[in-house]
């Protein structure tokens, strides 16, 4: 089985000419075609009509409400949904920070896949702490049973500490940089997964429409799931 994965942070559908234009992330998304795409600063109703044009299933998972909306992170997927589960990740005095984490059927009874997205905090400590708590109680959680997956805005602006403790776990490609979207400097959006994963391919999604429809680049991977030994 082999299957695409995106993580896009679609900055509330503003684009670089401060536009709100939800037509233009779905047209993004649409060029990527992905399986299964973690969205970061999403609006629920923003997520809901994403996720009814392209024809996919969607899970919320809201940090905090903004302009009187339910805002954060949301997954959207082709795999069946078996459940999901919002987490918190924020630190004393900091923005609210959080993830969702949605477990998903896989086609011919191959069990579950975990997919975590995740957006963290922009100062070197906050996220240190944050990936401890990602790793420590959820991603080693005792009832996962299936190969993991993370993707997010991860905020981390040069190597440190979240690539570090997240490569321990999991395996992951080159950073690649996703920001600003018209000539990107910096490596914020990553995908990593589980050993039990092989890749086909990892890019940065750089089509012209990508470039304004928001501050960030989509990443985007090529996973295959090892058939189990008979």
């Amino acid at each position: 089985m082999t299957f695409t994965v995106a993580s896009y942070n679609i900055h509330k559908c503003a684009g670089l000419d401060r536009r709100v234009d939800l037509d233009r992330i779905a047209q993004v998304l649409e060029e990527i075609d992905a399986d299964l795409v973690g969205l970061q600063e999403v609006f629920r109703p923003q997520a809901l009509e994403l996720a009814e044009r392209l024809g996919l299933q969607v899970a919320m998972g809201p940090t905090r409400e903004r302009d009187g909306l339910p805002y954060g992170n949301a997954v959207l997927t082709r795999l069946a949904i078996r459940g999901s589960r919002t987490f918190d990740l924020s630190q004393p005095d900091r923005e609210p920070r959080g993830g969702i984490r949605l477990d998903l059927e896989m086609p011919r009874s191959e069990g579950l896949l975990h997919v975590f997205n995740v957006h963290f905090g922009l100062k070197i400590r906050e996220r240190a702490e944050q990936v401890r708590m990602l790793v420590r109680e959820h991603i080693l959680h005792d009832e996962l049973t299936g190969p993991r997956i993370v993707v997010g805005d991860l905020n981390e602006w040069f190597p440190g500490a979240v690539g570090r403790t997240l490569r321990r776990e999991l395996s992951g490609p080159r950073i690649r940089r996703t920001h600003p979207a018209p000539l990107p400097i910096f490596p914020l959006d990553r995908i990593y997964w589980d050993r039990g994963l092989g890749a086909d391919g990892f890019r940065v999604h750089r089509s012209r429409l990508a470039r304004v429809a928001s501050d960030h680049l989509p990443v985007v991977a090529r996973l295959r799931l090892h058939s189990a030994p008979a």
